[in-house]
């Protein structure tokens, strides 16, 4: 059983019984191909958390009493292959307590050790996937298990057109090649999101949340930014709009770089996004 973090996100001070989300960090960023950081992203979203308030007066409700923060993984740098297998324990543990895991990142790799221990819960998996990259390769200079390739090993995981990619405006011809006869990719912003979330009701459903997503006029903290992103508040509408009507079974948010954004606002956009989700996911 998983006790409480002594350091938590904003009211994420639940016991195990009561809870009904619990958030874990994964500070990860052994295979980052750019800018490296998103190791410090988990720490900086908890620490920061305390300039928000409990309430939201987009959704009228507060962030109270049914979420466990169970504060982050100790980690092994290098081989990524360990650390998956840790992250996977965890959400296992959780999915077994019948909770919802939510986990902050660390580069996006790490989602692929959470949607291992949620498709061995749910078979009929399917993936809602927020990214400015596609994320789709077979490799990355001669590695599988890299940020690059992540989605392309969810969808080994759960099969053909169980993924629905939206804000893609970044990756090789290769991957949007691949991508058109096994993936439903959404390029550039969210268009299509309402017919996905139709789609997809009833089914059980990972979300990962990448916030490179964002435009990097105002998300900068990002170890690849890529200009021509979402708008914070379209991002905000979206993942609530998601957390909201669809089966969520588990979650992520990751790919904050602290250190790139000295003013903190990418880091405060990350506590808004992940507090948003929490408080639509039952929080």
């Amino acid at each position: 059983m998983l006790k409480k973090n002594t350091e938590t996100f904003l009211g994420c001070d639940a016991g195990w019984e009561e809870a009904c989300v619990v958030l874990y960090g994964a500070p990860y960023d052994s295979t980052t191909s750019f800018r490296p950081g998103t190791r410090f992203g988990s720490r900086a979203i908890r620490s920061e958390s305390y300039g928000l308030e409990l309430y939201s007066p987009y959704q009228d409700a507060e962030l109270r009493g049914r979420v466990l923060d169970s504060g982050d993984l100790e980690l092994p740098f290098g081989d990524p292959a360990p650390a998956l297998a840790m992250i996977e324990a965890r959400a296992a543990e959780i999915l077994q307590g019948g909770k919802v895991p939510f986990l902050l990142g660390g580069e996006h790799l790490v989602t692929l050790g959470a949607v291992r221990a949620a498709a061995k819960a749910h078979p009929d998996l399917h993936i809602l996937h927020f990214d400015a990259h596609a994320d789709l390769r077979a490799d990355y200079l001669g590695s599988p298990l890299s940020h690059a390739c992540v989605l392309r090993r969810c969808h080994e995981l759960v099969g053909d057109h169980r993924i629905y990619q939206f804000g893609i405006r970044s990756g090789d011809k290769a991957e949007f090649d691949w991508g058109k006869g096994h993936v439903f990719t959404h390029k550039f912003d969210l268009e299509g999101l309402a017919e996905a979330l139709d789609a997809l009701q009833g089914k059980p459903v990972y979300l990962t949340v990448d916030l490179d997503v964002l435009d990097p006029s105002v998300f900068p903290g990002t170890g690849t930014p890529e200009p021509g992103g979402v708008s914070f508040d379209a991002l905000r509408r979206a993942v609530t709009d998601a957390c909201r009507r669809l089966k969520i079974v588990a979650a992520d948010v990751n790919e904050l770089s602290p250190h790139y954004d000295a003013s903190g606002i990418s880091t405060a956009a990350a506590c808004k996004i992940v507090r948003e989700m929490l408080i639509a996911l039952g929080g």
